[in-house]
């Protein structure tokens, strides 16, 4: 029975989420360890950009909250669409498993560089700066990036190979999880452009301290 059940559509469901996770979780990995492989001039201009934006936060930089929450409204829209347009092209699939590890690599380029620049007290910086609005991100992308690859593979196993089932529940349950998704993700905008701004000014400090010692 347990063998069945890990065959139905919660399992398979279940295996996908898995499946984009882990690449996700490589993505980081490798991502993390780009950092190491840049040259020491690359690893001297991205310090020095660093600097500079620690050093912005530390000084309070005034910034238009509305315009970045919208910017970050456009960008996760335009990534999540080009995730629902390359589920329904079927053939865009090995696309979305490239974006799910292109995403992993960003995060973990940007918590290697802080990391790497900052040792300890880039981590604090990180819990504060690139994990919250990632925590809601990032399931975000990958539940509908499961979503897409589900469909795709509806299509192919019961429209393609054996020419039966219907296409427009399928379609219509994957667009809904894909506009949920895009509310989660309205949501980490707004933390992004009304929170993480003060959390990292709080937190620009100790960097900047740290920036000052080197």
């Amino acid at each position: 029975m347990r063998s069945r059940m890990g065959k139905g559509p919660a399992g398979s469901q279940l295996t996908l989420y898995v499946f984009v996770a882990v690449l996700f979780v490589v993505g980081v990995i490798f991502g993390g360890l780009m950092v190491n492989a840049l040259t020491f001039e690359q690893q001297q201009d991205l310090a020095s950009d660093m600097g500079q934006y620690v050093q912005l936060m530390h000084g309070g930089a005034a910034m238009d909250r509305a315009a970045m929450f919208w910017e970050r409204v456009f960008f996760h829209g335009k990534w999540l669409l080009v995730l629902w347009f390359l589920g329904i092209t079927v053939v865009g699939i090995p696309l979305v498993l490239a974006m799910d590890f292109l995403k992993g690599v960003l995060v973990g380029f940007a918590l290697g560089t802080l990391i790497t620049q900052y040792s300890w007290k880039g981590v604090l910086f990180s819990l504060v700066s690139v994990a919250p609005p990632n925590l809601i991100i990032v399931p975000a992308i990958l539940m509908a990036s499961a979503s897409a690859l589900s469909f795709s593979m509806y299509v192919v196993k019961n429209r393609l190979m054996r020419q039966n089932g219907t296409l427009a529940p399928q379609m219509l349950a994957f667009t809904t999880t894909a506009m949920m998704m895009l509310l989660v993700l309205i949501g980490a905008a707004l933390l992004e452009a009304y929170v993480s701004p003060l959390l990292m000014s709080w937190a620009a400090p100790i960097l900047d301290a740290s920036a000052a010692a080197i």
